[in-house]
């Protein structure tokens, strides 16, 4: 089974060929990139600040809209969900009351 992860990348830049202005084709990212990229971005604008805790904040900004986004999905169905994620359909609802999600 394939890991990889592909995601669009939403950002669209100019391209001027010929004096004629297009929009550049969205390129794809994996999901293990964009998370690379984010977190390297979050290090280099810490300007000095100290920082503790970041396995934890960092796992709630992916977690919370990663089970918005299953929950969508599932029109909603916790069952559907947990199988699709992997979990127990208890620890499911304990996440999604963890994040004010159910």
């Amino acid at each position: 089974m394939n890991n990889d992860v592909l995601i669009p990348d939403t950002g669209s830049e100019e391209v001027s060929s010929r004096g004629q202005t297009q929009l550049a084709q969205p390129q794809q990212q994996s999901l293990r990139d964009a998370v690379e990229q984010a977190m390297e971005n979050y290090f280099r604008h810490l300007d000095g600040q100290l920082v503790t805790e970041v396995y934890d904040m960092v796992l709630s900004e992916i977690e919370a809209p990663m089970l918005e986004v299953v929950m969508k999905h599932t029109r909603h169905n916790q069952t559907r969900a947990a199988q699709l994620l992997g979990l127990n359909r208890g620890t499911l609802r304990k996440k999604l009351k963890r994040y004010g999600l159910l």
